[in-house]
Order: C-alpha cells, then structure tokens, then sequence
C-alpha cells in the first residue's frame, strides 16, 4: 500500500509484508529480474534495478538470492523467465481510486484475476488513465521522528534536492523528484540518519476521507491486491486517519 499515507499505514504494510516474507521475495527477486533485463545488470547505469535492489534489502532479502536475480534478469544464469509490466486502474468503496503496477507473465491471466479482485470487493476496473491522471510520480523517504528534528532534515534532504518535509505522524515525510530519491537518501545516511524507507510512488492530488468502515473495506482490497504474485505496488488516494487505523488494528 504505497504512497502518501500516514505512518500508520505504513507500519499496517510493513508488518503485512513481515508475515508474508517469503511471497514478499519473489515480488523483488522478479523486479529485479525485469529492471536488469530491461536495463543490464550493473545498478550504477541502471536507476531501475537499484530501486528494484534497494527495495529487497528493506525487504531483508539475502544478498546472494539478490545476485541470483541480477545474473537472471541480465542474461548470465539462463531461466526463460520474462515479465511484462501492466497497470491496471479501478475504484472501491466510496470511489477511492487504485492504480496497481504488476509484472507479470501472462497478461491474459492476469487481466481477468485483477478484474475478480475489484468485483468482490465491491469495486470496478477502469480504463487506463482514468484514474492515474489524477496521481503524480514522486519519491517518498520516510525517517522516524525520533532519528532526526525537522531543523536535521531540511538542512540536509533540501539541499540535497528534497521539495518538501511533513510531520506523518510518528515519522517525517520527505517528497522529491523520482529520479533525486537515492541521492537524497543517501545524503540523510552521509549525515547519520538512516531512512525507514525510500521508494518512487504515485501521489494522488485529491485524498478521500475514510470513515472506519470505508477504511476496513479499502484495506481489505489493497491487501487483496497485494497478495497477488503479479502485483507490485498498489497506490489509492484514500485519506485513512491515525485515529482510524488504530480502531481497524
């Protein structure tokens, strides 16, 4: 469940992803893989496959399982593996608006499956940039409150090429440029703050407000999205409060 939300949201991810470690490394080994076939295997050259690499160390994934990948997707281990990435649009409840990136093997698989997940849950696909018209491609680098003051971080990440720092509730939220989060990133660790997190995310212009039983109904989806093997990230532009998620946990 990426994109703006709060830090609670985040934390509601993280611990999903903890759970579910194993399928949790396949969705980064197969990024891997399509980043380094797409654009080699050397992440110095290839902005994609250090994303894809950054994003499986926060995962906890071993380092050797990430070389495999890498020798996979630029050609040196030979596996037949090939993945093709599709976006898929849609609504759930009370019109909160989805945008889910996949990667995947067989479109025509894939396609129907994604159209299932929407329709039980009392959602609707869309036709392509419908709903990602309304959301904007930015780095997203999360830092807990308690590793830096906001005075810390805008000294350092604004330099460093950040356009804004908010309070998420429990961490800071420092948005950029897709292309300057790495840099920023690494910044912030230069100076001895190290990062929750920093990944390319799609914000949306307008949020939506969600009660308790429209947030249990948006999360419930997201979290039918994400369990598919395909699916990479989900964004919505549902707006679910501390107060909110903490009656949902």
């Amino acid at each position: 469940m990426a994109g703006h939300s709060k830090w609670a949201n985040i934390k509601h991810r993280k611990a999903r992803q903890d759970a579910v470690k194993g399928k949790a490394w396949s969705k980064c080994s197969r990024a891997i893989i399509a980043a380094a076939r797409g654009g080699g295997g050397d992440p110095d050259s290839n902005l994609t496959l250090r994303y894809a690499i950054e994003e499986a160390k926060a995962a906890n994934m071993p380092k050797d399982t990430i070389e495999k990948a890498v020798k996979k997707g630029s050609g040196e281990l030979k596996d037949g593996e090939s993945f093709e990435e599709v976006r898929y649009e849609g609504y759930g409840s009370a019109g909160i608006a989805l945008i889910v990136d996949c990667l995947t093997d067989n479109v025509n698989r894939t396609a129907p499956e994604m159209r299932m997940i929407f329709e039980k849950a009392g959602g609707k696909m869309a036709k392509p940039g419908s709903v990602s018209f309304g959301f904007s491609p930015k780095g997203i680098i999360l830092v807990e409150s308690s590793k830096a003051t906001e005075e810390q971080l805008m000294e350092t990440a604004l330099e460093a090429g950040a356009d804004d720092i908010v309070d998420a509730g429990g961490a800071w939220e420092i948005t950029c440029a897709p292309s300057d989060t790495l840099a920023i990133r690494d910044a912030l660790v230069a100076a001895g703050i190290e990062p929750e997190s920093a990944e390319m995310s799609m914000i949306p212009a307008n949020t939506v407000d969600c009660d308790v039983a429209i947030a249990g109904k948006v999360l419930r989806l997201v979290d039918a999205l994400e369990d598919h093997d395909d699916v990479q990230k989900v964004y919505h532009n549902g707006d679910i409060s501390e107060e909110v998620m903490a009656e949902l946990d």
